[in-house]
């Protein structure tokens, strides 16, 4: 089978999942009501059985509303089947938490503890819980308004305050991104919900930006930058926009200017970015020494 993409989900392999499963309950459900001799002489086995039976009962019926759930969406959406965006991202993680409760819940059973009693007995310990995890669960929930937004897709491309990079993955706790030097960045849900993003891949175009200071005394100016290292540019022709070069003088303190080198270009390449990039600081650093 063909690796696939960070943006696409294997159908064959939640099929197969959905007829495991299937398959498991029945043996379980036919072993409950059919149980042999030694069967009874075991108690705990009774247990345990009993368990897992509810689990995957409720994992498979879980499961298959997820499947209809999905092409639906994706039918609806005029979708490829193999797609794997935002909504259904979502939807993978809740059924993920989803799963994750019914196993605390078969284990109680197992254990012999009645879940709902349980759950009553230890409310206030469990505001305390709700209160000193207030941040984990403000991630989750900021992770699911992201997941069922169409703000930020997997394989945008986007900065986050002094963090750039492609989404690579979203979960319910973090979003992660692959940096230019094939870092992978990770950045908590509520920190992106919080920050002003820039989204490149929304706008169509990628920019490329170098930002540099330099001594007052040079009197540099951003004209005469834009001229040196326009020459640059030769090289990469229509892998930069037409007259998508420019030089700004963002601000000027008492001894620096800060200038913003601003290059757009005409579409997503890595190694020719990295390259152009290590270019463009070369010749500043060539104009600087000077």
């Amino acid at each position: 089978m063909p690796k696939l993409k960070e943006s696409e989900r294997s159908t064959f392999r939640e099929i197969s999942s959905i007829i495991l499963k299937l398959i498991l309950c029945v043996v379980l459900i036919y072993f409950s009501n059919q149980p042999p001799l030694w069967y009874k002489t075991v108690p705990i086995l009774a247990k345990l059985v009993y368990s897992v039976m509810i689990f995957f009962s409720v994992s498979l019926s879980v499961s298959i509303l997820r499947y209809f759930v999905v092409n639906i969406y994706i039918r609806k959406n005029k979708l490829k089947s193999s797609v794997k965006d935002n909504f259904i991202l979502g939807i993978n993680q809740i059924v993920s938490v989803l799963n994750t409760v019914f196993f605390i819940v078969a284990l109680m059973y197992f254990l012999g503890i009645n879940p709902i009693k349980f759950i009553t007995s230890i409310t206030i310990v469990a505001a305390a819980i709700a209160l000193l995890s207030k941040e984990y669960i403000s991630n989750m929930i900021n992770g699911l308004i992201i997941m069922f937004a169409d703000k930020l897709s997997l394989g945008d491309h986007i900065k986050v305050g002094n963090e750039e990079g492609k989404i690579v993955d979203i979960t319910l706790l973090n979003v992660i991104l692959q940096n230019e030097d094939n870092d992978m960045v990770v950045i908590p849900n509520s920190v992106i919900f919080n920050s002003v993003i820039i989204n490149q891949s929304k706008q169509n175009v990628k920019k490329l930006t170098v930002e540099f200071e330099v001594d007052v005394s040079k009197k540099f100016t951003a004209e005469f930058l834009e001229e040196q290292l326009a020459v640059v540019l030769k090289d990469y022709k229509g892998f930069v926009v037409e007259d998508g070069f420019s030089v700004k003088t963002i601000f000027v303190k008492k001894d620096l200017v800060h200038f913003k080198v601003q290059v757009i270009l005409n579409h997503y390449d890595k190694l020719r970015e990295r390259k152009l990039r290590k270019e463009l600081y070369h010749i500043i650093l060539q104009i600087i020494a000077k």
